[in-house]
């Protein structure tokens, strides 16, 4: 667990399937992440998500204030082997995505640079990657705020993407 001014971050866990599961069906928050997703995708990725944490020991949190307990989203750092190259699929991929209630409130940018402290005390510091839509520009926004910076171009899933890396 980790605990920001205003956020307490814990390893995706079961339970937590009926707040992603509201998460990934509004289309403000899939827009540029594949789209809304049925119950079943949303059930194997935090499947993923869970088993990410037994294989590696760290991987995507579930984020929620810390008043009230709401959720507002998850984040973290974990392997999904894109297929986009050794220069990518081989280093930690920061992750995040937000409920439209925490769209602007800076919970994203919190949560994700107390990730990587935690990772890098955990681990070392080293290179970690990011994946973005150019077109999502507060997402490139916030990943600009934690040290990411592009280095190439590649499409994903039939869409153009920006490859962004965080130099140690």
């Amino acid at each position: 667990m980790i605990v920001t001014e205003r956020l307490v971050l814990t390893p995706s866990a079961i339970s937590d399937f009926d707040d992603c599961n509201a998460m990934r069906t509004d289309p403000e928050v899939m827009h540029f992440i594949g789209g809304v997703a049925s119950a079943e995708d949303t059930w194997i990725r935090l499947l993923r998500n869970v088993g990410h944490w037994t294989a590696f020991g760290y991987g995507l949190f579930t984020l929620r204030e810390k008043d009230g307990g709401r959720f507002v989203g998850e984040g973290g750092l974990a392997h999904f082997r894109r297929g986009l190259g050794n220069d990518f699929d081989d280093f930690p991929e920061g992750a995040w995505a937000l409920a439209s209630a925490a769209h602007g409130k800076g919970y994203g940018t919190e949560a994700l640079e107390a990730v990587h402290a935690w990772f890098f005390a955990q681990r070392g510091k080293g290179r970690t990657v990011c994946l973005i839509d150019p077109e999502n520009r507060p997402s490139v926004r916030m990943g600009e705020r934690l040290g990411y910076r592009p280095f190439r171009q590649a499409t994903y899933r039939d869409k153009p993407m920006t490859l962004f890396e965080r130099a140690p």
